[in-house]
């Protein structure tokens, strides 16, 4: 297994893990998401935190980060960059209609036992080899962190036939944004047939506070009916409460959002099923995440 390999691991089991059981949340937040013309650009953060859009526990990677053209094909990361606490980098939006940016992750996690001795398989064992436990991604340890070395994850081919009560699950994650230079278009929102997919009747980048929004999620090309969708607006830091949404799709796979104020908000689904594609692995977990600007009326 890569270095690559097994951050998107630890990357889809962070994301498939349920907002509530979880502090840490993955996100990108753009600079904005609706431009006029062809001459914008838009800044994207990536990090992973406690609280939303603010930097404070690590960066997003950006090894796996794509962006998709209003026709659909790939387009380019300009200017990319990982700090201690955040990535950032830019996008020139010099085609008109909707852009894609994200990420699509999948992976392996679980455990077995050779002789009694417990073992872990994906993203639970640690950085990379070279990285040092608890440092930044540079592979140095950090001030006072000494240099105490982690094992890297073991994959699935790595279980001996004499391995007993293997444990696997199926991970597959997707987080994405989506952003606007002149008319919105719906290209990048076609459906893949795999996984968990967004697929928003109304366009994610014509939302309005006071206005209800309709989203239909998606698993493997079919309506996700009553699957759980946590609706959190940023700037929990400057209040007491989260201020979030508990909502569940309906038997159509149709979320409705009312939205009660502007600002950012991160919209995370999640789903379990035992539809893996993996041998051995008996249950599969799958996670969408996207973060949406609601406008003012």
């Amino acid at each position: 297994m890569t270095p690559f390999t097994r951050h998107l691991l630890t990357a889809a089991a962070l994301l498939s893990i349920p907002t509530a059981l979880s502090a840490h949340r993955m996100w990108l937040l753009p600079s904005g998401t609706v431009f006029s013309g062809t001459e914008s650009w838009v800044t994207v953060d990536a990090a992973i935190s406690n609280d939303l859009f603010f930097f404070d526990h690590q960066p997003g990677r950006l090894e796996n980060m794509k962006v998709w053209q209003p026709d659909g094909t790939p387009g380019e990361l300009k200017n990319p960059s990982t700090g201690r606490y955040r990535s950032v980098f830019d996008v020139q939006l010099d085609k008109p209609g909707t852009w894609k940016i994200g990420l699509e992750m999948s992976g392996v996690m679980g455990s077995f036992k050779v002789d009694g001795v417990e073992k872990r398989v994906g993203g639970r064992g640690g950085p990379p080899p070279g990285a040092y436990a608890g440092g930044p991604a540079g592979g140095r340890p950090a001030p006072g962190q000494g240099g105490a070395m982690r094992q890297p994850p073991l994959s699935v081919a790595d279980i001996p036939a004499n391995a007993t009560d293997v444990k696997l699950t199926e991970t597959s994650s997707r987080n994405e944004i989506f952003v606007t230079a002149g008319e919105p278009t719906t290209i990048v929102f076609k459906p893949t047939g795999k996984g968990l997919e967004f697929a928003p009747i109304t366009h994610p980048d014509e939302l309005v506070a006071g206005e209800a929004a309709r989203f239909r999620f998606l698993v493997d090309g079919k309506p996700a009916a009553g699957i759980k969708v946590s609706v959190i607006p940023g700037g929990k830091r400057y209040r007491d409460a989260e201020g979030g949404m508990e909502l569940t799709t309906g038997a159509d796979g149709v979320l409705t959002v009312t939205w009660p104020t502007a600002g950012m908000y991160w919209l995370n689904a999640n789903l379990t099923d035992g539809k893996t594609s993996v041998p051995r692995a008996t249950e599969r977990r799958m996670a969408y995440s996207t973060t949406l600007e609601v406008l003012t009326p």
